[in-house]
């Protein structure tokens, strides 16, 4: 047993606010996989090749990117509920835009959405993670953090329901091919396809806006108790860059964290083409291994969670990744039904990474993890520039030999091997060279 345990993961007097931030979790893991599917259906929709739809996973954290130090300046400067406020702003608007951008029935104005709705995450990712470290005693931020994101996958798994069933399951039977003739043969009647069809993608994303304005009303509503950092502190930008570059833990962690999004996304947005590639299986119904994905990622959340009560976190970072990079191997040779049960499978080893490479850089760095958690944010750009790698890879009919779509997953079992080393690093040799939590 570690000292952490005889400390409250929770005190008391931020019992409300840490319940209010940890919605945040769900409502931005709502709108990532709600979005993942969106490349497949935007694919047939407007006959996109594979490459050209995944730019709605780079515009969608291409957003984080672009946010993450100017959240980070501005909380560093403000106070936590600002940027809450500021990131729940931005996200309704890039909701609403989707109504526009229908009407227009172009590519180039979804992408601007999904990059205003992210610019509004990347605030809310910034803020809420190292809030949520603020929130007790340091000893348990860690554990703290793994509770608050164990409750990401509930938002996610109800993103990709709605995807699932009122958004795949609705769109026009009409195959890429079937369409391709008709814009050929009959331009009015594919436009009317495609316009019935973006509706059906707008939809749930006007809800969605109202459910954030909503909370935005709630939070401006609501006095938060002050978590002991010195909210107006002049801000000393290359004083916290010199602390923070001369932390290796902090450093690497930046690139794991960059490495381990790329996977999450890479895994979750394929696996649709991974099905039909390979088993000629339809979007809804790869759609629903999807939500089983999601499900055992929730499950391996809350049972890894517990588990970090005895067990160092770099040490089961590691044994995860290595974990994910076996199934990652499955999912490349195995065949059929056995190679989609891998892909599956993945799922349950990357339930713990993100909040764990989260509090292992951030850890013991006081006011400075607000301008460090942008670093971290800024790594979600993983996001933003593997998937259309993979893509290109999916695009070709075989390569070495194997199908496009098995060969892609190179990349998500790269990334899970440096994911695997920074967690050994971490575990082995942190506290003699004084790196780890």
């Amino acid at each position: 047993m570690s000292q952490a345990d005889n400390k409250p993961v929770i005190p008391r007097n931020f019992l409300i606010s840490f319940i209010m931030v940890t919605f945040l979790f769900s409502l931005w893991g709502f709108a990532n996989d709600i979005t993942n599917p969106m490349v497949a259906a935007f694919k047939n929709v407007l006959l996109l090749t594979n490459t050209q739809s995944s730019w709605v996973q780079s515009a969608f954290y291409g957003g984080y990117c672009f946010m993450a130090i100017p959240a980070a300046l501005f909380i560093k400067r403000f106070t936590y509920k600002s940027g809450v406020l500021i990131g729940l702003g931005l996200y309704a608007t890039g909701c609403l835009l989707f109504v526009p951008a229908s009407s227009v029935q172009s590519f180039g104005p979804f992408l601007m959405a999904y990059f205003v709705m992210t610019c509004g995450l990347s605030f809310l990712e910034t803020t809420a993670n190292p809030y949520i470290l603020a929130m007790g005693p340091e000893e348990t931020a860690t554990r703290r953090l793994n509770l608050a994101q164990s409750f990401n996958p509930i938002g996610s798994i109800t993103g990709m329901f709605i995807a699932k069933e009122f958004i795949l399951a609705r769109l026009d039977s009409a195959s890429e091919a079937e369409r391709r003739v008709l814009l050929d043969t009959d331009t009015d009647a594919f436009n009317a396809i495609a316009k019935s069809d973006l509706a059906v993608i707008t939809g749930p994303y006007i809800i969605l806006g109202i459910v954030v304005i909503v909370a935005f009303i709630i939070f401006a509503l609501t006095k938060f108790p002050h978590t002991g950092s010195t909210e107006h502190k002049p801000m000393d930008i290359s004083g916290t860059l010199g602390r923070l570059f001369k932390r290796p833990i902090y450093v690497w962690g930046v690139v794991a964290q960059a490495f381990y999004v790329g996977a999450q996304i890479m895994c979750w947005t394929f696996i649709i083409q991974y099905a039909g590639a390979t088993m000629d299986m339809s979007k809804a119904d790869a759609q629903g291994y999807n939500i089983i994905a999601m499900v055992i990622f929730v499950s391996s959340r809350f049972i890894c969670t517990f588990f970090l009560r005895y067990f160092r976190p770099g040490f089961m970072l590691s044994c995860l990744a290595v974990g994910g990079a076996v199934l990652i191997l499955g999912v490349i040779f195995l065949p059929g039904m056995i190679g989609l049960w891998c892909l599956v499978g993945v799922s349950a080893c990357m339930s713990l990474m993100f909040p764990t490479i989260y509090g292992l850089a951030l850890d013991g760095l006081g006011e400075d993890a607000k301008l460090a958690s942008a670093g971290l944010i800024l790594a979600i750009g993983g996001g933003c520039l593997m998937p259309p790698l993979q893509a290109m890879i999916i695009d070709q009919e075989t390569v070495f030999g194997m199908v496009g779509a098995r060969a892609s997953f190179v990349l998500p079992l790269i990334c899970f091997i440096v994911i695997a080393i920074y967690g050994y690093a971490a575990s082995c040799f942190g506290k003699k060279a004084g790196l780890s939590a």
